[in-house]
């Protein structure tokens, strides 16, 4: 089927809508000749028709409607990621009144995961409608350059802006991005907002990565006020900066998310979000120190390259010895686990930035 997200590429089917998903469009303002249009078996999804444009006729003419949900304050048929600037918009320095935190506090007051069947319905969409937004990105459907090589970067939320490793995942995600790779995270502070940050300064000078890890050093910590002050000067500093994607979740939203992504795909579902993050980093993955959260994605990643769930195998690279040998001995326990299989050969454990960069490059996806 195809999908018209855009009011372009509605008018670009001159009438000949048989079996065409419409998502998301507002047909209020526009002037077309709905008599004339061929509505069999053409779906809508939360569109706005003129007031003549019943959902009778559009029923005898063959189309499928699914109607918009009252009182909602977000789009379940949106035809697009979310930017910092959408999701930002109402928050001052004095008081929160942004759409991402009218979003949160209505999945909070609806009893989040617990919550009734319309509302889970609306949510379940919604973030349908974000997995559709992202294999659009990917796909190359939204920016230049075709499909995008993305490798996903994982870590310790908490990790302050003041750490060792939040300096060289800035620097690790700064690297591959000029080397033409994708960088993805999971949309938060810490090691994520690194991941988001490395991408955006693509073109910064060393000097410049410096001074702005000295910027944000002052705030080192989400909890802190300020913290979002900080990254707003690394904008004002910075404002043009270089692509890449974050994926965080409403469940987790007393976590601001971080302002340094380009693309935005926010979730209700966690679960979703975490399995859909780990499958879209078809080149790899890179770890950090982390703790839990770590460490469940760390077995996630490891049981899709163990199984083939997706047919490809690439890498795991794990950025830090004393946490992942020494402390933990999570990168001993996965090689034995791949003892006999080949993405024994894709895990990889060191301290160097280049050689986390090296061994993305030389370890493409591999078929199993």
């Amino acid at each position: 089927m195809r999908e018209l997200d855009s009011l372009e590429a509605f008018l670009k089917q001159k009438g000949q809508l048989h079996c065409a998903v419409v998502q998301g469009l507002d047909f209020t303002d526009v002037e077309i000749n709905w008599d004339r249009l061929d509505f069999q078996g053409a779906v809508f999804l939360g569109c706005h028709f003129p007031v003549e444009v019943t959902a009778d006729f559009l029923l005898n003419k063959g189309a499928v409607i699914f109607p918009n949900f009252p009182s909602l304050p977000y789009n379940p048929y949106r035809n697009r990621l979310y930017s910092r600037e959408e999701l930002m918009k109402g928050w001052t320095k004095q008081q929160d009144r942004s759409l991402d935190k009218m979003i949160y506090d209505h999945f909070v007051q609806k009893g989040k995961s617990k919550a009734d069947i319309l509302e889970s319905l609306a949510q379940r969409l919604h973030d349908h409608a974000i997995d559709d937004g992202v294999r659009d990105l990917l796909g190359g459907r939204i920016e230049e350059g075709g499909k995008k090589k993305v490798v996903g970067v994982m870590g310790g939320h908490t990790t302050g802006r003041d750490s060792e490793s939040y300096a060289k995942v800035v620097r690790v995600a700064r690297s591959l991005s000029r080397k033409g790779f994708f960088v993805a995270s999971g949309g938060g502070p810490g090691i994520m907002e690194a991941a988001n940050l490395g991408a955006w300064m693509v073109d910064a000078s060393d000097e410049m990565v410096d001074q702005v890890l000295d910027l944000l050093k002052s705030t080192p910590h989400f909890a802190l006020d300020g913290y979002q002050k900080a990254a707003l000067s690394v904008l004002d500093l910075i404002p043009k900066g270089g692509s890449s994607l974050s994926v965080p979740t409403w469940f987790y939203g007393h976590e601001p998310s971080n302002l340094f992504s380009t693309h935005i795909a926010k979730y209700f579902s966690n679960s979703i979000r975490e399995d859909g993050l780990l499958s879209i980093a078809t080149h790899g993955v890179i770890y950090a120190p982390g703790s839990a959260g770590t460490t469940q994605e760390i077995f996630m990643d490891a049981t899709q390259n163990h199984y083939l769930t997706y047919d490809e195998i690439s890498p795991m690279v794990f950025l830090g010895k004393q946490r992942y040998i020494e402390d933990t001995m999570l990168y001993p326990c996965l090689k034995q686990l791949a003892e006999g299989r080949e993405y024994g050969d894709y895990l990889f454990c060191t301290d160097e930035i280049d050689e986390v960069v090296s061994f993305i490059e030389t370890h493409p996806p591999k078929r199993g």
